[in-house]
């Protein structure tokens, strides 16, 4: 079980908000072999595997099983854009240069994605991770949804 995310290392925005709800999301499961994180870098130019070491020292990132990773450019935007469908694009007019959703993905033990319905029944097939649960909801009213995926979590590591 998995969660993948996209995101950069000099990101001004959403990307600290991420990775810190993403740190705690690796201390509550830490003791579970069969749970990882893989973070793909969308400035794979800048972000060399040094400094995403340094990156990953910084923000605590410190399980075995989180794989901060870089690679060829046009591939990392193709597993973003349609391997998972979540968006990823470079932008020299936004705040850092690159623009991408804030979702993470949740990966069964078999590689599927998972996903859970809402009150009305609709898929939430992915997760806000730019909303901390102690913040409860951003500016435009969107509730967090680090909760339900750790409920998620759970039940995927129980199966």
């Amino acid at each position: 079980v998995y969660i993948v995310e996209f995101f950069f290392t000099t990101c001004p925005s959403i990307c600290p908000v991420m990775n810190t709800n993403l740190v705690e999301i690796q201390e509550e499961f830490r003791d579970f072999d069969d749970f990882g994180v893989a973070s793909f870098t969308i400035n794979p130019e800048y972000d060399t595997p040094r400094v995403l070491k340094e990156y990953a020292e910084k923000y605590g990132i410190n399980d075995m099983d989180w794989h901060l990773m870089t690679g060829d450019r046009q591939e990392i935007y193709d597993l973003a854009n349609i391997g998972f469908n979540i968006f990823a694009a470079e932008n020299a007019g936004v705040p850092g240069g690159f623009e991408h959703s804030g979702l993470f993905a949740l990966v069964d033990k078999n590689g599927y994605l998972r996903s859970r319905t809402d009150d009305f029944g609709n898929p939430i097939i992915y997760y806000r991770g730019t909303i901390s649960e102690s913040q409860g909801e951003n500016n435009e009213g969107e509730k967090e949804e680090i909760s339900i995926l750790k409920e998620d979590i759970k039940k995927l590591l129980s199966e």
